[in-house]
């Protein structure tokens, strides 16, 4: 990161924050562009959704990408009421590194399986103990369990949830302050805890919207999310000054505490970690043995999709009037299985015909096939399609050749009445 770097935004909602952030993915790397700020934090609300395309994004423009996370937790882990308008208490995480990354794979993945549905995605705070590895936390600041605790004036709680995360967190807890408007009620407070502790500040803005001009659309947004109307006054709320501020503003907002700002600079370069893509990752479809090369399961695996493929076309030759002569079917057979071993595709075929062949043998109605993937005659073979490609003219080509590398993707459509069952198959389904 440049020397000359003076403030970083590290708590800002993309578009991903559903139904709460106006932030375009693309219009942030704008953004960031035009006031030269060489790194931002993304920190959508409960999901890491935008992680991707946030982090090749912005990487591609020269922007170091920060993932994080605004992590809504159970308000009954710090001891606060809920009230029509309030949200649950939320810290923001930042991942530091690859196992910090994973952790907020993890965090947030629980707090969706683990929540009530009128809760969303609210994690317990347990789930932090033991999966903090990696991970730089700020309070929160307004929306923060700190800010909130000390706003009902139970100072001696906002005391203990403090050391509770600073215990969580040693050496990566950060006490959140933010300016907007009226809510700086108990900044005074918040700032001599943290001195009293021990724990440094940082300065933030929270971001919602591009520009000032934007916020009544965006306060018409949240009155859409939530089913109510701009005029009520209990009803959640941010202000115009939600905005991405320039560095100069932000440092002349906390002219007063520069260690704040200076401290966004600094947790922006502990920071080093951004997912990156890669190819698809299938699982073994073939027993290869624990300590079998990559060479030896791509192997297995062909021979195996050459004897289901082999044995499943006899069958289909049995079982209907040819539309072409029968050696026509088999040589079109080997130029397919040759296209798909030299490009390293006979485990997908498999795995798709695993739980295409589960679903019927359950019952569950499963299409013929559409797609470019109807021209497959292994597909036919392996019972994947029920469409004879010879009889229609149908071009394996278009589905799969060594000219166009992709992954390849079958059109398969499941009765929606029992499709979870095939999701709950293939889920718990472990191949060797």
């Amino acid at each position: 990161m440049p020397v000359s770097a003076l403030f970083i935004h590290l708590h800002l909602h993309s578009a991903y924050s559903l139904s709460e952030g106006a932030i375009p993915v693309s219009r942030l790397k704008e953004l960031c562009l035009k006031a030269k700020m060489p790194a931002v934090a993304v920190t959508d609300t409960n999901n890491l959704f935008g992680a991707l395309e946030v982090s090749s994004t912005l990487a591609g423009a020269g922007i170091q990408p920060i993932i994080g996370i605004q992590q809504a937790f159970a308000a009954d882990d710090f001891n606060l009421p809920m009230v029509r308008g309030a949200r649950y208490p939320a810290l923001v995480l930042l991942a530091q590194s690859a196992a910090g990354y994973q952790n907020l794979l993890k965090l947030t993945s629980n707090a969706f399986l683990d929540s009530a549905a009128e809760d969303g995605a609210c994690a317990a705070l347990d789930r932090l103990e033991g999966a903090c590895d990696g991970l730089i936390c700020l309070t929160g600041g307004y929306d923060g369990p700190i800010d909130r605790l000390l706003r009902e004036n139970r100072g001696a709680e906002a005391r203990t949830a403090l050391e509770r995360l600073s215990a969580l967190f040693p050496d990566r807890l950060y006490v959140e302050l933010q300016r907007h408007g009226d809510r700086q009620s108990v900044e005074a407070a918040i700032v001599d805890l943290a001195y009293d502790l021990g724990l440094p500040l940082v300065a933030t803005n929270e971001p919602y919207f591009p520009d000032p001009d934007d916020y009544e659309a965006h306060d018409a947004l949240l009155c859409i999310a939530d089913g109510a109307y701009v005029h009520q006054d209990d009803r959640r709320k941010v202000t115009s000054d939600h905005y991405f501020k320039s560095a100069e503003d932000m440092i002349s907002l906390f002219g007063d505490l520069p260690e704040a700002i200076e401290n966004t600079v600094e947790i922006a370069r502990r920071c080093a970690f951004r997912p990156r893509f890669h190819d698809p990752i299938l699982p073994r479809f073939v027993e290869a043995g624990a300590t079998a090369s990559v060479d030896d399961v791509l192997k297995a695996e062909e021979m195996e999709l050459e004897r289901q493929a082999r044995e499943g076309l006899k069958a289909r030759l049995r079982a209907i009037e040819l539309s072409a002569p029968e050696e026509d079917y088999w040589a079109r057979l080997k130029v397919e299985i040759d296209i798909i071993n030299r490009m390293g595709f006979p485990g997908y075929f498999l795995i798709v015909s695993d739980f295409i062949k589960w679903s019927k043998g359950q019952q569950i109605p499963v299409g013929p096939g559409r797609g470019s993937g109807a021209g497959s005659l292994v597909a036919w073979a392996l019972t994947i399609t029920d469409l004879d490609p010879l009889r229609f003219g149908l071009l394996f080509e278009r589905f799969l050749n060594p000219e166009r590398v992709s992954m390849p993707d079958f059109d398969i459509d499941f009765c929606q009445d029992r499709r979870d069952e095939v999701i709950r198959y293939v889920q718990e389904k472990i191949w060797p």
